[in-house]
C-alpha cells in the first residue's frame, strides 16, 4: 500500500496520533476523521478517483466518489432508509383535494393520512430532500405557490414561497439541496429553489421543448424530464445538471410519443410510467441516468394509468401510485430488474393528478 498520512488520526484518549505510513489495517478502538464539508463543497472536475471518501455535513453521512457522482453511504437503519413516500393532492371530475397520504416504501400496505395542503390542489409537482417534501404549482386550477412538509413527522403543509410563474402539470426533481420545476402549462421555463431554506424560486433556464404533462426524476447530479403534450404528444427526453443553471440538453426519446405519464428513480436508473400514447396504457420504460439514449421496455403496470399518478422510490424499490382508470391501487417494482409491477396496497379513495415524492429518491 502507498504512503498514507493524516493529522486526523487519534489515540484512544483523543490525543493526536503520529502520522501513519504503510498502514494495511485499522484496529478498533482507533478511528480517523475523513475530510468533511457541505454538499455545495463537494470536489468536482479533474483529479477525482473512484473510492475517494468524504463526510457530508448537510446530510450527516459518508459519501464515496463513484467515477461520475458522489454516492451516499447509508449508515444505521433509521426510518428514512426504508423510505417514506408522500402523495400530494389530487382530483376527481370537478373536485379538488388537499389530501396528503403516506406509505413506507420498503413494506406493503394501504396509504395513511399525513395532513393537508394549504388548499385543494391537483396537477402540482413535488420534490424532496432527506428531511423535507416540497409541493409547487398546480392548484384549483393553477397557482404559483410552493409549500413544504417535514417528511418524518405528520402535519399540514407550510408556506415556502412562489414559483416564477403560475403553472400546473409540470415535472419536478431534486438533489439533496436543490429542487427544480421544469416546464408546465404553456411554458418551457425551469425554476429552482434551495430546499433547506424558504423563499421564491429563481430562473434556471429553459427546456428543449414547450409542453405540459411531462414527468421528471433525478440522480444526485442530473435531472431528467420526458414526454408531454402541446397538445401534440412528445417523445422528447432532456436533462440538466442540477448544481448549475442553464438550458436543458437533449437526452434521447421515449419508446413512443406519450403524455400524462409518471416518473421516479434511484441514483442509477429512472422509470417513466403509464401515460397516454394517445390512448391510456400500462407501459413502464427505463433509462440509465448517467448516459444518454432512448428508453427501454421494463414491464407493465397492473392496470392502464395516466394523469401524473404519484410515484416515488427508495434505492431498490419504486412505488407507483394510482392514476386515472387506476381506481385506488398502488403498485411496486424492483428498480434494478425488469418485469411487471406487483400490488402494494391502496390509497384511501380514487383520484388522479396526484404528485408523489420520498426522502430516499435517486437525487439524494
Amino acid at each position: 500500500m502507498s504512503e498514507f498520512k493524516s493529522p486526523n488520526f487519534r489515540n484512544e484518549d483523543g490525543s493526536a496520533a503520529p502520522d501513519i505510513v504503510g498502514v494495511t489495517t485499522f484496529t478498533s478502538p482507533y478511528y480517523f476523521v475523513p475530510p468533511s464539508g457541505t454538499t455545495a463543497e463537494r470536489p468536482s472536475g479533474d483529479g477525482l478517483a473512484p473510492g475517494m471518501l468524504r463526510f457530508n455535513t448537510d446530510i450527516g453521512r459518508l459519501e464515496v466518489w463513484r467515477n461520475d457522482h458522489w454516492a451516499t453511504i447509508l449508515g444505521e437503519q433509521s426510518a428514512s432508509i426504508g423510505g417514506r413516500g408522500i402523495f400530494f393532492g389530487g382530483e376527481q371530475p370537478g373536485i379538488y383535494y388537499n389530501t396528503m397520504e403516506y406509505v413506507t416504501i420498503s413494506t406493503t400496505g394501504n396509504a395513511q393520512d399525513f395532513g393537508d395542503l394549504s388548499g385543494t390542489k391537483a396537477s402540482g409537482a413535488s420534490c424532496a430532500s432527506t428531511t423535507r417534501g416540497v409541493f409547487g404549482g398546480g392548484g384549483n386550477p393553477q397557482e404559483n405557490t410552493i409549500e413544504y412538509v417535514t417528511i418524518s413527522t405528520l402535519g399540514n403543509a407550510t408556506d415556502f414561497g412562489d414559483l416564477t410563474r403560475t403553472t400546473s402539470i409540470a415535472a419536478a426533481f431534486s438533489s439533496s439541496t436543490r429542487g427544480i420545476w421544469s416546464g408546465g402549462y404553456n411554458t418551457n421555463t425551469i425554476d429552482y429553489i434551495t430546499i433547506a431554506s424558504t423563499g421564491n424560486a429563481q430562473d434556471f433556464g429553459d427546456r428543449t421543448v414547450t409542453n405540459f404533462y411531462n414527468a421528471g426524476f433525478s440522480s444526485q447530479t442530473r435531472g431528467i424530464t420526458g414526454g408531454g403534450e402541446t397538445p401534440t404528444q412528445s417523445d422528447v427526453i432532456d436533462y440538466v445538471t442540477i448544481a448549475s443553471t442553464g438550458n436543458a440538453v437533449d437526452f434521447g426519446n421515449l419508446l413512443a410519443a406519450r403524455s400524462r405519464l409518471g416518473a421516479c428513480s434511484n441514483s442509477v436508473r429512472g422509470l417513466f410510467v403509464g401515460g397516454s400514447s394517445p390512448s391510456e396504457d400500462n407501459v413502464i420504460q427505463y433509462l440509465t441516468i448517467s448516459t444518454t439514449g432512448n428508453t427501454l421496455d421494463f414491464g407493465d403496470l397492473t392496470t392502464n394509468r395516466r394523469n401524473n399518478m404519484g410515484n416515488f422510490t427508495n434505492p431498490t424499490r419504486a412505488v407507483l401510485g394510482s392514476g386515472l382508470s387506476g381506481p385506488t391501487n398502488i403498485d411496486f417494482v424492483n428498480i434494478a430488474t425488469t418485469g411487471n409491477s406487483q400490488d402494494f396496497g391502496e390509497i384511501s379513495f380514487a383520484r388522479w393528478s396526484v404528485a408523489g415524492e420520498s426522502n430516499t429518491h435517486g437525487g439524494l
